[in-house]
């Protein structure tokens, strides 16, 4: 199974839509509260490239951007190989 990180924020409609699709897919992640930790959401912001936006999705160290491109990678059928679900 993948090494899924997700940084995240309380209040999040992106962050929820992500979340769910990584658990309709039966994953574990760890999921990164960035809301109040101003050191947290850096280190994201540094991961991510200079985004600043949530979520930001990695899996196995390898940064796939937010909601909407993992919802794409889902679409195209390019997540479950990320998962190594197929």
């Amino acid at each position: 199974m993948a090494k899924i990180e997700i940084y995240t924020a309380a209040f999040c409609p992106f962050c929820t839509r992500a979340v769910r699709l990584l658990e309709a897919k039966n994953q574990n992640f760890e999921q990164i509260d960035v809301t109040a930790n101003r050191q947290l959401r850096q280190k994201m912001t540094n991961l991510a490239g200079g985004r600043t936006s949530v979520p930001q999705i990695f899996i196995d160290g390898e940064h796939v951007g937010g909601c909407d491109e993992l919802h794409k990678l889902d679409r195209l059928g390019h997540l479950d190989k990320l998962l190594a679900l197929s």
